[in-house]
């Protein structure tokens, strides 16, 4: 084995879903803990870790591709990093990582990651390194307290998935549905407010499936850990995603229109709007009972926003299937969405069944499916003129005195500021949104209340 000289300087890179981004954020505490850097922006770092995703078509591909680029980078600078594979695809394929990549020193899975430090000793030792265990939550107790953080904070409270849909490997890379203690969840929550956080979106690969005791010994679901929450001093705005239909209960509904920390905003995936298709993907609910669902919501709280997740192409799925989804999406009129092609995941039920899509036809699905999501984007904005809203600004614009921040309803606003006004990152700020674009709004400054 060949010694290597401890890496002064590191940089995590993200792929992938928001609960990827707090497990990067994590893993760049836990090396900041150790008295590493971060790499100055277009300088090659001594250390990489590339936290990614298994959902999409061609994961593992990416990861190699990005293996050779930071060899030949590393190669260039006259330095090769030490390369860590972390997230998913580290879970599902560390051992082939291993064999065919030797640039790689170290494979971690996203509930092993908190060992990250111990493998970073033996790499720099000359020892490779897997670690793809899936303990219960232990990670989260070895983590290192939150640094100083941006006003727009991540909160894992729920990991895993008991749903099994055909299509998904979340079940095999994140493993069983399980919650985080909710006394750990308070304590951290009042740690992030401290470290600058004004808002907190609390994760989970199906968020409203937590549960826990509180306090008092009382077993509460989501609704109650977000109305414990919402007391805690400095914290202005909570939110949380990925829900599942079959998870969303009274006292969550209810939530909306109680507790005005709780923004109005609902991402829940449906992910077509074929019942036979649903069945294949095997989802609990039928188009029918999620629009049901919607209506609940919207009557507990008329101005929320729907966000929603769709699959197109999935194995059999017919023209006129399609066009239920379709018209499911125009009863809807989604603020936001997010649509894929259907990929086949190695060692899922959709991988091997009859009906696979041609590529071109995915294609053209998708373009009509986001050309309706982007019509029905842009009317929600347009609707939205005219409202005087709070804007939490999360960081400076492109040009002089120009802030960005978000809407209540996850839009990103952008204004200039006003003389005597002094906005900063962190405040929230009260705006007209005065104009509406696809994927933004511009506000015009009223008032700011200081972090």
């Amino acid at each position: 084995m060949t010694t290597r000289t401890a890496p002064q300087t590191y940089r995590v890179k993200s792929f992938g879903c928001q609960m990827n981004v707090y497990d990067g954020e994590r893993m760049a505490e836990l090396l900041a803990a150790q008295g590493i850097a971060p790499a100055a922006e277009g300088e090659e770092a001594d250390l990489v870790v590339l936290n990614t995703c298994h959902i999409r078509e061609k994961a593992a591909e990416k990861v190699y591709s990005d293996i050779g680029r930071l060899t030949k980078a590393g190669r260039a600078a006259g330095k090769q990093p030490l390369i860590a594979v972390a997230g998913c695809v580290a879970q599902a394929e560390g051992e082939e990582i291993m064999a065919r990549a030797p640039a790689v020193s170290m494979v971690v899975g996203p509930q092993a990651y908190h060992r990250l430090p111990e493998m970073l000793a033996r790499a720099v030792e000359g020892e490779r390194a897997t670690d793809t265990d899936m303990p219960a939550i232990a990670k989260f107790a070895a983590l290192p307290e939150r640094r100083r953080i941006a006003p727009a904070a991540f909160l894992t409270v729920q990991e895993g998935c008991d749903k099994f849909c055909t299509y998904c490997v979340v079940p095999y890379t994140r493993g069983a549905e399980i919650s985080r203690p909710y006394a750990d969840l308070v304590t951290e929550a009042r740690k992030l407010v401290d470290a600058g956080a004004r808002e907190i979106t609390l994760l989970g690969q199906n968020v409203s499936a937590w549960s826990g005791a509180n306090d008092r010994g009382h077993r509460i679901g989501l609704a109650g850990l977000i109305r414990d929450l919402a007391e805690v001093d400095g914290l202005a705005r909570i939110r949380y995603t990925t829900s599942h239909p079959a998870d969303m209960d009274d006292d969550l509904i209810a939530a909306h229109g109680e507790i005005d920390k709780l923004m109005p905003f609902l991402h829940l995936p449906v992910q077509a709007g074929s019942d036979r298709v649903l069945r294949a993907m095997n989802r609990s609910h039928t188009a029918e009972s999620y629009l049901n669902l919607l209506d609940r919501f919207r009557a507990a709280r008329p101005d929320i926003a729907l966000s929603g997740d769709f699959i197109v192409g999935f194995p059999g799925e017919s023209e006129a299937e399609f066009a239920d989804t379709l018209a499911l999406v125009d009863a809807v009129g989604y603020a936001q969405a997010f649509s894929f092609k259907y990929s086949p995941r190695p060692g899922t039920p959709a991988a091997t069944m009859p009906g696979q899509i041609a590529p071109e036809v995915m294609d053209e699905r998708l373009q009509r499916l986001q050309a309706a999501l982007n019509r029905d984007q842009l009317a929600f904005n347009r609707n939205t003129l005219g409202r005087t809203c709070e804007v939490l600004v999360e960081r400076k614009g492109k040009h002089p005195g120009q802030w960005l921040g978000k809407s209540p309803w996850l839009q990103s606003v952008w204004f200039a500021d006003e003389p005597g006004h002094g906005a900063a990152i962190g405040d929230v700020v009260t705006a007209d949104l005065v104009e509406a674009g696809p994927n933004s709004m511009r506000g015009a400054l009223r008032q700011v209340r200081a972090a």
